[in-house]
């Protein structure tokens, strides 16, 4: 395979995986302001994520409470 077809095999491949994220049902990202730690809110239940009294992520480094939050922006919610 040439340069020009590792290229567009490394673009396509690309594509397809922000193709899939954004075809998900994601609403956003729970993040704790502290830590920096970024979890989609597809994930939280994957992660195995404590939950407060409210239902809201903890975050799993330092157990506070995280903030969700959305970006449309680009129709992607992350």
């Amino acid at each position: 395979m040439g340069i020009l077809g590792t290229v567009s095999s490394a673009l396509s491949a690309s594509a397809d995986s922000t193709a899939d994220a954004a075809g998900s049902d994601s609403k956003g990202a729970y993040w704790c302001d502290d830590c920096g730690v970024r979890v989609r809110d597809v994930a939280v239940d994957d992660e195995g994520l404590d939950r407060g009294g409210d239902g809201t992520p903890l975050c799993p480094d330092c157990g506070d409470a995280m903030r969700f939050e959305r970006n449309h922006a680009d129709g992607c919610a992350c």
